[in-house]
């Protein structure tokens, strides 16, 4: 379950219709369960979106850039210090839309593709949430892999995974040959973010760090080798020490972009990640990945049956 920052209230309630006349005030159903929206009881401009009971994303209706989640604070501070003006971004597992709003917002002029399983959720979303419309935000319902591999190569600048089924990300999107095809849609120098929610001892993470560095090795080129910096596991102390359930950002880039200072091993981005409301640490550079990830081995596809 993601945590939420508040730049106002941290209380909540039930969704009332005091000055929301389009919102609905109980559960909806969606192709893929049910959505609710729940509103801050001291600015009810400020709503999480609940799907199937579970926090999925965190709308201000007034500041399209206050995304409300940890972990989204952390993808945040990733792409303004590692990448430039208007972005092509594909979410795969949209949701609520809440940091394509963002990107909008920061970068204008950007383009972007929100996938996410359930049509009926994008539909709603649409509606409720005035998201910018084609071309700024495009909306596709449908598998995230499927609709990654539509995608032609080198399109895109950054690739966002945040899709959950319950508390856990499904299976096909967690292996090597499902990184390999994100590598191939994103750009030279293109970022790649994860959310990735685990528990002590960290199992997953250390599964997904291992299966990361593999793909990377994999499209890595004799001409265009990977770099120190181009992986790099982020998230709050306790988190990292693995003292309790969270939210993990993973953060990649493709090889072969060009080398404007440190990349995600940059000074400015430990500094920023450390100045947000809830202090946020960077692991970085590939001794460091290879410690964490320890003896955990890189995720795989099922093997086709003979």
């Amino acid at each position: 379950m993601a945590r939420r920052t508040s730049r106002r209230s941290s209380s909540s309630g039930p969704l009332t219709q005091t000055g929301q006349p389009d919102l609905p005030a109980g559960p909806v159903e969606t192709s893929s369960g049910t959505v609710e929206l729940v509103l801050d009881r001291d600015d009810h401009r400020s709503i999480t979106v609940m799907l199937n009971g579970v926090p999925s994303s965190f709308i201000d209706l007034d500041d399209p850039t206050n995304v409300g989640f940890e972990y989204m604070e952390i993808m945040s501070a990733v792409l303004d210090d590692t990448t430039e003006g208007p972005l092509d971004v594909v979410h795969l597992g949209a949701a609520g839309c809440a940091m394509a709003r963002s990107v909008d917002a920061r970068r204008p002029g950007s383009r972007q593709i929100g996938i996410d399983i359930d049509a009926r959720l994008l539909e709603l979303a649409r509606s409720w949430f005035d998201l910018p419309r084609s071309p700024r935000l495009r909306l596709r319902a449908g598998d995230a892999r499927e609709q990654l591999a539509t995608l032609a190569t080198s399109s895109v600048d950054v690739v966002v995974r945040d899709v959950f089924a319950g508390d856990s990300t499904p299976d096909h999107l967690l292996t090597v040959e499902f990184v390999v095809d994100v590598l191939r849609v994103l750009r030279p120098g293109g970022l790649y973010l994860v959310n990735c929610a685990d528990k002590p001892p960290l199992s997953t993470a250390r599964a997904e760090v291992a299966t990361i560095r593999a793909a990377l090795d994999i499209v890595a080129t004799d001409g265009v080798p990977r770099t120190e910096d181009d992986l790099a596991l982020i998230t709050e102390p306790a988190v990292l020490k693995a003292r309790r359930y969270g939210n993990i950002v993973l953060a990649a880039t493709a090889s072969g972009g060009a080398r404007d200072g440190d990349g995600l091993a940059s000074a400015g981005l430990a500094r920023a990640l450390r100045s947000l409301a809830v202090p946020a640490h960077i692991l970085c550079g590939a001794d460091e990945m290879s410690r964490f990830a320890g003896t955990a081995v890189p995720l795989v596809d099922p093997a086709e049956s003979a």
